[in-house]
């Protein structure tokens, strides 16, 4: 993880925190971010078409940066889910309880320890749940999800043929989460055995649902058919 964030670092990325070493007591040591995280307080930040489309940039920029990363020979990446793809080092988690925003300055994702091989779109496919979002909670739902799929998408700069592949990845996408905690929770791992029993897998399985019975709305909304 460290050799990644040195590298984004370098070739001049700079949402993402800088490795600074490991301390005296073991302890991973990097750059302080400002700000504070958008969700859940402060996701109407992203309200507007612009702020989102803010995001999807930035999420654009860091897979640029990271095209060029040669992962040293010795790394280890703790991959919780198998991706579709490994094109890239994906982040796995770019969603907005990992957004630091300090106001309108600086935006920065954080949580990077489950970086590791995937592909753009398995994470574009997990920020568009998050950052439309794509959810069926009645207080989530949003009646312009398709708008801002589309303002994402093409502010992201996804072609035609990855619009396509990414609509039914999104169902897959969602469910893998709701399969990683039951599998965890199965095992007795925390923290996903908590989470499991606080309800967090029917979280999303019912979002999973509701994305996979939408698929030619997201579709339409994406290819503007």
């Amino acid at each position: 993880m460290h050799a990644l964030l040195t590298h984004l670092h370098e070739v001049g990325f700079r949402a993402a925190p800088r490795p600074l070493g490991i301390d005296d007591q073991e302890r991973e040591v990097l750059t302080f971010m400002p700000g504070r995280v958008v969700w859940p307080d402060r996701f109407s930040l992203l309200e507007s078409p612009e702020q989102l489309a803010r995001v999807a940039r930035l999420i654009r920029e860091f897979h640029e940066a990271v095209q060029g990363f040669a992962p040293p020979p010795d790394a280890h990446w703790q991959a919780l889910i198998p991706a579709e793809g490994s094109d890239i080092i994906a982040h796995h988690d770019l969603a907005p309880w990992n957004l630091v925003a300090d106001g309108e300055d600086q935006w920065a994702f954080i949580d990077w320890d489950t970086a590791a091989p995937g592909s753009r779109l398995w994470d574009v496919a997990y920020a568009l749940h998050g950052f439309i979002p794509l959810s069926a909670q009645p207080d989530r739902q949003r009646t312009d999800a398709g708008d801002r799929m589309r303002v994402f998408a093409d502010a992201y700069g996804l072609d035609e043929a990855e619009r396509h592949q990414l609509v039914p990845m999104l169902g897959r996408r969602t469910h893998s989460m709701h399969d990683f905690l039951r599998n965890q929770a199965a095992l007795g791992k925390q923290p996903w055995a908590v989470l499991w029993s606080e309800g967090h897998g029917d979280v999303w399985r019912t979002d999973a649902e509701y994305i996979e019975q939408r698929e030619e709305q997201w579709k339409s909304a994406m290819l503007g058919a």
